[in-house]
């Protein structure tokens, strides 16, 4: 079984690989769906939900999630994606029960990042430039900096959809 883990900042283009995936024949597992459902659980945002989750249960607590999706999936000849890792609690949680774990970081400056996610107009992106910020400063006390620094693979993610998708596809093919 190959798992890749993808990690990146809000709006640096982590969703836009769920099309290429298809191509590949890959399959997704994205770790912000998990907080998103249980979320509407709890009846929270899902910032303060991934915050509290991690207070409850751990600092790799969506990693565990993730990785009992994995296991549970039938076909274990596929490629599977996490996409959505923001510590490395969680990287480490996936390397040991995923031995040939790679990873991949997209990065994206966050002028760029601000105005896709204006675009991209999803629940819990916002047109506030300083609620931006915020997210960008939530994220980045999870540890994903330390993450992208630690990544096998990074793409930058700045000049247009056409040059993301060739460096993504010569990934792919890569790997």
């Amino acid at each position: 079984m190959k798992v890749i883990g993808i990690c990146g900042l809000p709006g640096s283009g982590k969703s836009f690989i769920y099309k290429m995936a298809k191509k590949y024949n890959i399959v997704i597992c994205n770790m912000g769906d998990i907080i998103r459902e249980e979320a509407l659980k709890r009846n929270m945002s899902t910032g303060d939900t991934a915050i509290q989750l991690r207070k409850e249960f751990g600092n790799n607590i969506i990693a565990k999630l993730t990785v009992e999706k994995i296991k549970n999936n039938k076909d274990k000849n596929k490629l599977f994606i996490i996409e959505g890792i923001r510590s490395l609690f969680e990287v480490d949680f996936i390397k040991e029960n995923f031995k040939n774990f790679k990873l991949l970081s997209i990065f994206a400056s966050p002028k760029t990042r601000f105005m896709r996610l204006k675009m991209r107009n999803r629940e819990d992106d916002s047109d506030s430039f300083d609620e931006f910020k915020k997210r960008d400063e939530r994220e980045l006390s999870f540890g994903i900096a330390n993450v992208i620094v630690c990544s096998d693979y990074l793409i930058i993610n700045e000049y247009g959809l056409e040059e993301y998708k060739k460096n993504l596809e010569k990934f792919f093919e890569s790997i």
